[in-house]
Formats: C-alpha cells, structure tokens, sequence
C-alpha cells in the first residue's frame, strides 16, 4: 500500500478518536463508542480525503490527474457528509420521535396490540459544515505533516530556530 493510502487510514482514525474528548469538551459526557460512529466533530470522511488530496499535491504537484481526481472526489464525500447524509439523519430523529409517540399511543389504548419492538434508527449520521471544515483542515495538516515525514530529502540540520 502506498504512503497516501496509510496517511488517509492514520487521518481517519485519529479523526473518529478526537471525537471522544471533544464530544467530553462539549457535553461532560464520556463516550467511547464514538470513535465506531459515524457524525460529530471532526469528520474523519473530510480528514481523510482532504489528507489524500494534500499529500498528493504536495508529492506530485497540483496540475497532475491524481491530484484532480483526489480533489474532485474529496469534495464530492465532503458535499455528501455535510448534505445527503445529515439530512438523512434529520429525517432519522423525526421518524424515531414519530415511533415514540405511536408507542405512547399504543400504551394508552385499551385494546391489546402485540408488534415487535422497532429498532430505533442511527441518528446522527451526516456532519453540521463546521463539522466537515473542522475535518478538512485536520486532514490538510496530517497530509502536511505526513509528506514532511516521508520526504525522501528532508533536511533537519538545515531547520534552526530563531528568537
């Protein structure tokens, strides 16, 4: 595998585990399964493909296929996580609100009706825009740091600091 696909898998799972403690900053609430969910701050889809699409630019160059390929296609998961996706889960919070109260209903009527209990569906599935931009810019930083890590050339000694 290459050094672009190990930096967007390493970008992807750093994403999902900054979830828990910024979901702690938030709420005051410890939830580790967050790091095997989908949503919340920052998107690991837009890490991801944005950390793909910077290494890539930096490596090859911004006029090459692979960089335009990367980058169309980052936008087009960044678009869906923060549009299709997160209406989806709107849609998903009424349909279960809506379960709750048939259930409410049904506990209240005289006549006995036996239905399997429904699943609730996954609520939080598409991101907020902040959400996604919080994403992109953590993934532009993994892919600049990852390609400065790889660089074949890279030149420590030459670094100084200045006061």
């Amino acid at each position: 595998m290459n050094k672009g696909v190990y930096l967007a898998l390493i970008s992807i799972g750093l994403a999902q585990g900054l979830k828990i403690p910024i979901h702690y900053l938030k709420k005051k609430e410890w939830r580790p399964e967050l790091f095997f969910g989908t949503g919340g701050m920052p998107s690991s889809h837009s890490a991801g493909v944005t950390t793909l699409t910077t290494y890539i630019a930096l490596r090859r160059g911004l006029p090459t296929f692979d960089f335009a390929l990367s980058l169309i296609y980052g936008l087009i998961v960044m678009y869906d996580a923060q549009g299709i996706r997160r209406q989806t889960g709107e849609l998903t919070l009424k349909v279960n609100s809506m379960n709750d109260l048939i259930e409410k209903i049904q506990k209240e009527e005289s006549l006995e009706f036996k239905q399997e209990g429904a699943k609730k569906l996954k609520e939080m599935l598409g991101h907020q825009p902040e959400e996604v931009a919080g994403g992109a810019l953590f993934g532009a930083l993994i892919g600049v740091i990852g390609h400065l890590c790889t660089k074949k050339d890279r030149k420590f000694a030459d670094f100084k600091l200045r006061f």
